[in-house]
């Protein structure tokens, strides 16, 4: 690739030699949409592990919602998607190109996809990516509840059961600037029907096992697979939600292994 920093919006990581060489990775870290920024581990960390196995990665600074309730949906969109159109404007013709987030970064970009495939806010028409990665999304304003194992779960593990309704509907109203009924498709994509997500590309969700934000990315996986995408879908044993943004543990590894071997195999 031969590129320039695009304003200060993404950060470049060079590809070393490893098995996915030839491919790129566009990343958006995770922060319940106010929080985080491209020297959390869930960015630095992921990029740095990532183009260790040979891909190129470019992280995402993308627009966080301001204390004054300035930038809010679908600003960080935007921002994910102007670096995307400059990403597959740079590229060559035998680069496969990626998307990916985590939690709220997963959010973003699940949404901008869809707003690639025409849902409004529809955007300029781009290539749509090879393939998509989303590790522990949140997906949805109101989520249904968890099952009986995973809420006996949180309830062994007060530390973790962070995510419930009330806590969940305020971030996304914080998000939206609004009220969270009023969330467009873009922004909860979990409310997405077979229909609405045809034409999305293959996917892989890693959702961490104790974390009630599990069930959105449980839900959208059911929907993707429904409408015939192939769609890998798992649990990282013995995690809490943001597990990525602790590479000090057993499953940093696991995940970014897990979702390198997927990606070369798209």
């Amino acid at each position: 690739m031969s590129r320039t920093e695009l304003d200060g919006l993404v950060r470049l990581y060079p590809a070393s030699d490893g098995s996915l060489r030839g491919t790129t990775l566009l990343w958006a870290h995770g922060g319940g949409f106010v929080h985080g920024g491209l020297d959390m581990p869930e960015a630095d960390a992921v990029s740095r592990a990532v183009a260790a196995h040979g891909a190129a990665v470019v992280s995402v600074d993308y627009a966080l919602v301001g204390e004054d309730g300035s930038r809010t949906f679908p600003a960080g969109s935007d921002d994910v998607l102007t670096a995307w159109s400059w990403l597959v404007d740079g590229a060559d013709s035998a680069e496969r190109l990626f998307i990916g987030g985590a939690s709220a970064g997963a959010n973003i970009v699940a949404g901008a996809v869809l707003r690639m495939l025409g849902h409004a806010p529809a955007t300029a028409s781009v290539p749509i990516p090879t393939g998509v990665i989303l590790a522990y999304p949140t997906l949805l304003a109101a989520q249904p509840a968890p099952p009986a194992g995973l809420r006996a779960a949180l309830d062994a593990n007060p530390a973790a059961d962070v995510f419930g309704p009330s806590a969940v509907r305020a971030m996304y109203e914080t998000y939206l600037g609004g009220h969270a009924d009023d969330a467009p498709l873009t922004a909860a994509p979990g409310l997405a029907t077979p229909s609405d997500v045809a034409g999305f590309p293959a996917t892989i969700i890693v959702n961490s096992e104790v974390d009630e934000l599990r069930v959105s990315g449980e839900a959208f996986a059911a929907t993707l697979t429904d409408a015939g995408i192939a769609t890998d879908v798992s649990l990282e044993p013995d995690t809490t939600h943001g597990h990525l943004n602790r590479p000090e543990e057993p499953a940093f590894g696991r995940t970014i292994a897990r979702v390198t071997e997927w990606m070369a195999r798209h």
